[in-house]
């Protein structure tokens, strides 16, 4: 674990940066905002959209999308419980947490991860909201840090886990 440890070291020196501002606590009001949209109510209601509205292409976006969150839950899960990361409030009581995670560990963020696959799959069934995607995307890994629950190293491996299941999945169904 020695040639993990100069990583956690500079995870919690960016987390502390993070955090240890004067506008921490106004931000985590609008990350714990940003946060919530990654929660999945927003995923499901934009596949069933997708998917009652925009014929063959919408049902075809919806499908891929379940069986890439079908790849990605139990890799997460699995990555979670085998790593078992404290979050980064856990290591330092100089860090806040803005928020209650919903579980104990935090490498990956399963956030992240899920906005991240889920912008890789709107950007390639709907090309013009790429750039929206990413960014959103790219707001709730953010957000997660800014919130105390997650180092970076937690949101870039979330990050490629998402993108990552977003493609097996596209793989799988065809090769799209």
């Amino acid at each position: 674990m020695r040639s993990i440890e100069p990583i956690a070291k500079l995870d919690l020196a960016f987390s502390l940066f993070c955090l240890q501002h004067k506008f921490s606590y106004p931000l985590s009001r609008v990350s714990r905002a940003i946060s919530h949209t990654g929660d999945g109510h927003l995923y499901a209601f934009f596949g069933l959209a997708a998917s009652g509205f925009g014929g063959g292409n919408g049902q075809q976006f919806l499908l891929v999308g379940l069986m890439a969150f079908a790849i990605e839950l139990p890799i997460y899960w699995g990555v979670k419980n085998l790593f078992k990361r404290r979050r980064p409030h856990d290591c330092s009581e100089l860090v806040t947490s803005f928020i209650t995670p919903s579980d104990r560990y935090s490498l990956p963020s399963g956030h992240t991860a899920a906005a991240f696959l889920m912008a890789t799959l709107m950007s390639y069934w709907y090309v013009d909201l790429t750039i929206f995607a990413f960014a959103w995307a790219s707001l709730i890994a953010s957000a997660r840090i800014l919130l105390g629950v997650h180092f970076l190293t937690d949101v870039i491996l979330g990050a490629a886990l998402g993108v990552g299941c977003a493609k097996l999945a596209m793989l799988l169904a065809g090769g799209i």
